[in-house]
């Protein structure tokens, strides 16, 4: 990409922002969002206010880091608690799945918008992700969510070098989705299977994998890896470590992909 394209790109979204006058950015940790809560707060000060939802699908870890960098930025930053399992439709786990977890973040957000008297709710979607199948695209739009990351003409790869040049600690970060993501669609949503998978990848994190799923098929544990990390997770002694955490955790068979990590590989 020619070097001026990508500074308009970049002018663009500073400018969006700004005019925005008070944004609520859908914050999760994740460098998407990181990138516009930076843009925004260094354009319009407190009145960007980054909010990370957190439910029994957002891992422990990911919160962890979330508060670390809104921390390290100077960012105004609030949690707000949210439960996508109290609704039947999400629970069920089908291809709609996505559209009420959204749905059910997007009400709890308009809601704190209007008592802190926030004009627009933004999100870290980007040029990218209009080619996957996102069903919480559509809810984001019924709620009027905007993606200046998209108004912005920002692919993942600007993503990660407006990322790199502004000194965010997390510009590198592998992609992250909510635990739900790890059940077969159709197998219902439970809080003993979401426990389940975060305290299974937990155990990969400490082994000190970066991009990494653990998919829960009922007795067997399918871990997908980055392709480079797939010799890692085979050495004997990290291999026999990673086998006992899991059946330590109910999983019977403990099996590696050799199809490695892939973006949706579990629907």
């Amino acid at each position: 990409m020619r070097r001026e394209a990508f500074t308009d790109k970049v002018e663009k979204l500073r400018r969006l922002l700004a005019d925005m006058g008070s944004v609520l950015v859908a914050y999760s940790g994740g460098i998407d969002s990181t990138l516009v809560m930076k843009v925004a707060h260094d354009a319009l000060g407190d009145q960007a206010v980054a909010v990370t939802a957190v439910s029994p699908t957002f891992p422990e870890i990911e919160l962890e880091v979330a508060r670390r960098v809104a921390r390290q930025i100077g960012a105004r930053h609030l949690i707000l608690d949210t439960n996508q399992l109290t609704s039947p439709d999400f629970v069920r786990n089908e291809a709609d799945r996505c559209y009420h977890c959204k749905t059910d973040l997007y009400q709890g957000l308009a809601k704190l918008r209007r008592d802190l008297k926030i004009g627009v709710m933004v999100d870290g979607t980007n040029l990218d992700d209009l080619g996957d199948d996102r069903p919480g695209m559509t809810a984001a739009r019924e709620w009027g969510v905007r993606s200046p990351l998209v108004e912005a003409a920002l692919s993942k790869e600007d993503v990660r070098t407006l990322a790199k040049t502004l000194g965010l600690s997390n510009w590198d970060k592998p992609a992250a989705a909510c635990l739900s993501s790890r059940i077969p669609r159709g197998v219902a949503i439970t809080p003993d299977k979401l426990s389940r998978i975060e305290r299974a990848e937990a155990a990969l994190f400490r082994e000190g994998f970066k991009q990494f799923r653990v998919r829960d098929h009922g007795e067997t544990a399918r871990i997908e890896v980055a392709g480079d990390e797939l010799p890692a997770i085979l050495e004997g002694d990290r291999r026999s470590r990673v086998t006992a955490a899991l059946k330590a955790l109910g999983f019977r068979f403990v099996t590696v992909d050799l199809d490695g990590y892939r973006r949706g590989g579990g629907n």
